[in-house]
């Protein structure tokens, strides 16, 4: 299968006639055929329309149907084989490997809410019986379930052209849910997404669905992403990208005569906490260990580690001699896009410039056109907290230690970060104290606190979570990854006395799905 340079909304090709976009490779700079016209307001306008009406039918499926779909969409994606992987390569510069590993991660996470679905725990069924003789007031027959929200725009990311993008985590847990997807596809790979596109068409299809429970527009620029955010029929948004992007879209779906929530992801420095017993006792194991991580995918991960907070002493010293040494060391890598790598360079380029920053280490410069070049610096904390400036995230592999005075001012720097995805606590047994003394300010701001890890590298199992408090995303209650992404998606309908033939399926006495349901206040299944 080659790509065609056509939108897909529903089982349809159609060509449109808007800007075209065109994939460049970014390690060598040439153009990819075919070239892509850009949608236009009726493509979005046919693309919603089948979404709603596939809406009334698709939310009702059963739970096996459902997760059929999505283990279907995963055999398809792998049945695309090597020319996936090849056109993937082609678009974003990542090697095969990553790649390949990408491919099973969005496959496994597909088959992962096939469980989920299978399960019915989402439903979160509840019911409350009748009690027409309790005093002094009787109680109606109550019974709660969640269901699927209606349409949802989803928005490709950059980085993860196949875990975060068509059928990503957004897209899987939304169909789940059972909302029909409206996928806006990343311009910087949209041979890559008509490929997977296609291959849930096809899914769709074969699972004898409506043909509107899917659909991939392009284009260029901001006008198809407002146009679809701001359609009454959306009913809720997936984004993963750069803050800018993510409150604009968030200002569409307020000013809305009905608000939708979106779910962006946006902008994190993942700090890392070096707690002075550890930093003593293998400060060059956690240096190389920091490199690594910061060095992974050419630093193009919403979890790379961008801020290194530590106390002053000998200890932090030869930390940064031997991270220093490793980033001197590091290859250049092809980073994504020529707008990533140039927006790299400003950011770079600040740091550099800060009166108050000093510079650590540069890595190795690259021979392509659009190479990250590893970047460390260094400031003191009385610097930092007083430079909103030098939180600003840098969307590669560039990171900033902050020299702390003592453990006081370190939690002084905790407390002034913004909202952030992850942070890491590197402690011994001797650090115990220190790290109960930041753990409550890390809750506060983090919504994955690691210990002696590092965030790069994103589990999709249940208890994951990737979300946080602002920026780090715009709903600091929810998750992108995991099985708990589906309840983004899902809002609860209580039934008060419906007789019994007009209950859905799930509040049945006998519980004919066999799911589990909290009746009376009591675990039953």
């Amino acid at each position: 299968m080659q790509p065609t340079g056509q939108q897909l909304i529903g089982q349809q090709t159609v060509a449109a006639h808007g800007a075209p976009i065109q994939a460049i490779d970014p390690a060598t700079g040439e153009r990819l055929e075919p070239i892509y016209a850009g949608g236009s307001a009726a493509e979005v306008e046919r693309a919603c329309q089948l979404a709603e009406e596939a809406y009334a039918t698709y939310r009702e499926t059963s739970l096996e149907a459902r997760a059929a779909l999505l283990e279907a969409i995963a055999a398809e994606i792998e049945a695309l084989g090597e020319p996936l992987i090849e056109r993937a390569m082609a678009e974003t510069g990542l090697p095969r490997t990553r790649l390949e590993s990408e491919r099973g991660r969005t496959c496994g996470q597909l088959r992962l809410f096939a469980s989920v679905v299978r399960a019915g725990e989402w439903l979160d069924v509840r019911i409350d019986p009748a009690l027409p003789e309790r005093q002094p007031m009787p109680r109606v027959d109550l019974r709660q379930r969640h269901v699927a929200l209606g349409p949802v725009a989803v928005f490709g990311a950059s980085n993860f052209p196949l875990a975060f993008s068509v059928s990503g985590g957004d897209s899987a847990s939304a169909l789940a849910a059972g909302c029909p997807v409206v996928v806006k596809a990343h311009s910087a790979h949209p041979g890559t997404s008509e490929l997977v596109g296609r291959a849930v068409q096809q899914a769709v299809a074969d699972c004898d669905l409506p043909e509107g429970v899917f659909s991939v527009l392009f284009g260029s620029g901001n006008e198809i992403g407002q146009t679809l955010v701001a359609d009454s029929r959306i009913q809720a948004v997936g984004f993963t990208g750069s803050r800018a992007g993510g409150l604009a879209l968030m200002q569409t779906a307020q000013a809305r005569p009905q608000p939708i929530p979106v779910y962006a992801e946006m902008s994190s420095i993942n700090p890392v906490f070096l707690l002075p017993e550890a930093l003593a006792a293998r400060g060059r194991e956690i240096a190389e260990g920091f490199v690594g991580s910061l060095n992974m995918g050419a630093g193009q991960f919403c979890t790379n580690p961008g801020l290194v907070i530590g106390v002053k002493g000998e200890a932090l010293d030869a930390f940064l001699t031997t991270a220093g040494e490793a980033v001197q060391a590091s290859a250049a890598q092809t980073m994504l896009t020529p707008g990533i790598h140039a927006a790299y360079q400003d950011g770079v380029g600040a740091l550099a410039s800060h009166p108050r920053v000093r510079e650590v280490a540069r890595g190795q410069e690259g021979e392509g056109p659009h190479p990250c070049q590893t970047a460390l610096f260094a400031a003191s904390a009385t610097d930092f907290l007083a430079s909103e400036a030098l939180q600003a995230e840098v969307f590669g592999a560039a990171s900033l230690v902050i020299e702390c005075a003592d453990l006081a001012e370190m939690r002084a720097v905790a407390e002034a970060l913004e909202g952030q995805l992850t942070a890491t606590l590197q402690l011994d047994d001797g650090d115990l104290d220190a790290a109960r003394a930041l753990l409550p300010v890390l809750e506060r701001r983090a919504g994955r606190v690691l210990a002696n890890g590092w965030p790069t590298g994103v589990e999709v199992c249940h208890a994951m979570v990737h979300g946080g408090p602002f920026p780090a995303t715009s709903d600091a209650r929810s998750t992108s990854v995991g099985s708990a992404a589906i309840r983004r998606f899902l809002r609860p309908v209580c039934y008060q006395a419906l007789p019994a033939g007009l209950l859905p399926e799930a509040l049945r006495d006998g519980n004919p799905q066999g799911v589990t349901r909290l009746v009376d206040g009591r675990r039953e299944s």
